[in-house]
């Protein structure tokens, strides 16, 4: 008999090692989408809430001046309007940035504004669920980086310390570089539970996680966020440590190059 035509074979997996490499790829990039969006969700809420509070002022002293006749009234309402509207516009910009990455663009990065963005996303989160921010900047180290990517890894570090912290507690983050100047160091340490030695080399494992339930806004976890954490990181060759004591709570440290800003670029 005619061995069947190729069009009536059934479709299996393929066996090209390009094709399937493609097919990881692709599924790589899923994954990394999935959780970005996820951490966006987790701080839906908070983040309309302080939108909300941006725009109120506008609102109100736009009432205000249109009715006040003094023009010196008039003016403080107006740089009341334009805080506002700054602000609202940041909060907006910060939300869109990790909405709709560029993919695979990078650039030179301010990782101090970087952070102070994000930072206004989670400020709501934090305080509704009783977390006191302790944040120091020391200098203003750059890298070349994906901003929105390392905004992703930080967003994801924030919200698993604040899970780590069911009763509330102390958020401490760090911004600056290491003793050579040649590393920055992003670092985000919490007062929670901590983690056990035996679970904390298996952190970054696939679909491996130490929650056993979900918290107090109905989300568990994953297994995921750490794992493609540390593969962003890794792409930018960085890395990112991770360090804890149970009882005590934890810290992970993102560990990136840094480079010349665009200003000390141009003059060289």
């Amino acid at each position: 008999m005619p061995s069947p035509s190729p069009s009536n074979r059934s479709s299996g997996p393929s066996n090209d090692p390009a094709a399937l490499r493609e097919e990881v790829e692709a599924l790589r990039r899923q994954v990394v989408e999935l959780q970005r969006v996820s951490a966006l969700g987790v701080l839906a809420g908070s983040v309309c809430h302080e939108l909300n509070n941006a725009l109120m002022p506008v609102l109100n002293y736009a009432k205000l001046g249109q009715r006040s006749k003094d023009p010196e009234y008039r003016d403080r309402a107006f740089q009341k309007i334009l805080e506002g509207a700054n602000r609202a516009t940041a909060i907006a910009g910060g939300i869109l940035g990790l909405a709709r990455p560029r993919a695979d663009r990078k650039s030179i990065t301010d990782l101090v504004r970087l952070t102070d963005e994000v930072l206004l996303l989670v400020t709501k989160d934090l305080q509704k669920h009783r977390i006191a921010l302790d944040y120091h900047a020391d200098g203003r180290p750059h890298s070349r980086t994906n901003p929105a990517q390392i905004q992703q890894v930080l967003l994801n570090l924030v919200i698993n310390a604040r899970q780590a912290m069911p009763d509330g507690g102390t958020l401490s983050i760090r911004v600056g570089t290491d003793t050579s100047g040649r590393r920055a160091e992003l670092s985000v340490a919490d007062t929670g539970t901590g983690i056990a030695p035996g679970d904390l080399r298996r952190i970054f494992e696939p679909f491996f996680t130490t929650k056993t339930g979900p918290d107090a806004s109905g989300l568990g976890g994953t297994g995921l966020g750490l794992p493609v954490c540390r593969e962003i990181v890794e792409a930018h060759q960085g890395r990112l440590r991770a360090e804890s004591r149970p009882g005590k709570g934890s810290t992970f440290t993102l560990i990136l190059p840094t480079c010349a800003t665009a200003a000390k670029q141009g003059a060289a």
